[in-house]
């Protein structure tokens, strides 16, 4: 017989595209402990994806100011570093559950062996249920209330949408590294060939990829396209929700569309779609299978073929198919 857990937290992975993969995992826990006041812990730019899935109960945003928690008595943690086991050892919770990573072995109360070549969602998922808990399969899920909905609306007004034509989402960053980035002019030739079918395209992401909206709107020359860099996650997760499909690298904003429920096609390079192309069905993964690919390189130290080959005329192919 389990025992009955009423105070837990779940330590949140540290980036977006990982939290967001992290979300059937954490609903396993929430049906595993209907009762409990579940706790998602996270870092402040990832906590407000919490605020938008219903089964959290509370959110607390961790920096690394942050030298104490409230009182839980079990932690499981999703990142795999040896830093979320100090954490939560220092804070003295009892129960400290998660994989045998990072030489943290010591610092945890439960520790199961990491699995490899499982999808990232699957990866959580297999915690949960190595931690005796069942798991149902599901693909990410974040709700946008009407309030974000409007928020979204707003925001695309103001930015210059007409409110009739259809909206295509381009989000051109990639926290990684410049690797898995496909290239801007490549988003701008998309944007102008939406263009001339009616479509109108609205770059997304983060303040750090504001520089590329900017080099994409230069290749441009114009204002086909609208410039909304630099809003916040829940307007982020409005505006994609807002939109007919998106265009993305493997990126956060990726999970987050498909999150929302919005159709992708995603450009992978180095990365492996198998362990994290986005989840659930209607999405597309363009892909050039070069010798080199999937390298897992921040920077591309040759002619980033992977990327490249990936030609405009696929990519607006199969955003059209969505549309």
């Amino acid at each position: 017989m389990k025992p009955t857990v009423v105070r837990p937290v779940v330590l949140a992975p540290n980036w977006l595209g990982d939290a967001v993969m992290a979300l059937p995992a954490i609903a396993d826990l929430r049906r595993a402990w209907p009762d409990a006041v579940l706790t998602i812990a996270a870092r402040p730019g990832i906590a407000p994806l919490f605020t938008m899935v219903p089964f959290v109960d509370s959110v607390l945003p961790l920096d690394v100011a942050r030298t104490t928690m409230p009182s839980f008595e079990t932690a499981v943690l999703l990142p795999n570093s040896f830093h979320a086991a100090l954490r939560t050892w220092r804070a003295g919770i009892p129960e400290r559950w998660g994989y045998r990573t990072d030489w943290r072995r010591a610092l945890l109360t439960r520790a199961v062996e990491a699995p490899s070549g499982l999808h990232q969602v699957a990866f959580y998922q297999y915690l949960v249920k190595a931690l005796g808990f069942p798991t149902v399969a599901a693909a990410p899920r974040v709700t946008v209330s009407d309030t974000l909905a409007a928020t979204a609306t707003r925001e695309l007004v103001g930015a210059g949408w007409d409110g009739r034509r259809p909206l295509v989402a381009l989000a051109p960053g990639a926290a990684y590294g410049g690797a898995k980035r496909w290239p801007p002019a490549y988003f701008a030739e998309l944007a102008g060939a939406l263009a001339r079918d009616g479509v109108q395209s609205v770059v997304v992401g983060s303040t750090a990829d504001l520089p590329v909206a900017r080099e994409i709107e230069g290749h441009l020359g114009t204002d086909i396209v609208l410039n909304l860099m630099g809003t916040d996650l829940p307007t982020l997760a409005a505006i994609l929700a807002a939109c007919r499909a998106v265009v993305s690298n493997d990126s956060g904003a990726m999970h987050l569309a498909a999150a929302v429920g919005t159709h992708v096609t995603a450009v992978f390079g180095p990365t492996d779609e198998r362990i994290t192309r986005p989840s659930g069905d209607g999405h597309v993964v363009l892909t050039e299978q070069v010798w080199c690919r999937p390298c897992l390189m921040r920077e591309c130290p040759i002619d980033h073929r992977c990327m490249r080959g990936v030609g405009v005329a696929r990519v607006a192919g199969a955003v059209r198919q969505m549309l």
